[in-house]
């Protein structure tokens, strides 16, 4: 299955990604309309010392954590990726807690929020993929790393 990889050595910590994932995810059809002047609330997040940048993003596990620990059953898999049914979700966030990679956020509403690879806002490849002016995030298949 196709996943989001970041190299890390080509990341500018740029946060365009973050800006291309939260409007990707807004429903809107103009980015500054979307988000000028408020809160993003990106699925995918770039961390970094000032030296090494890299983004955080689900990595869609085969036998995902996150999802056995759900107690609403809002965590799911669609197609192989991880998705979260945000009417189901209570808001536990539990799924926060137990995810290793540091993926699974909480959102402004108080339910969880993660990537979703774009499944549900036809943009073809994910946002954040299409949006790295360095080309650091790929979205592409490789030898399954996590569990």
């Amino acid at each position: 299955m196709k996943r989001v990889y970041v190299n890390e050595e080509w990341c500018l910590g740029c946060h365009l990604c973050e800006y291309n994932c939260a409007f990707a995810n807004s429903g809107a059809r103009d980015m500054a309309l979307a988000l000028r002047g408020k809160p993003i609330n990106p699925r995918i997040h770039v961390e970094g010392d000032g030296q090494v940048s890299y983004a955080v993003s689900c990595r869609h596990c085969a036998d995902p954590i996150c999802v056995r620990s759900c107690i609403s059953g809002a965590l799911h898999l669609e197609e192989g990726a991880v998705c979260i049914d945000r009417d189901k979700c209570v808001g536990c966030l539990t799924c926060v807690l137990v995810c290793p990679y540091g993926a699974v956020l909480p959102g402004p509403d108080g339910a969880a929020q993660k990537c979703e690879l774009c499944l549900k806002n036809s943009c073809g490849a994910p946002a954040c993929v299409t949006g790295c002016p360095n080309r650091a995030i790929v979205y592409e298949e490789r030898e399954e790393v996590c569990p």
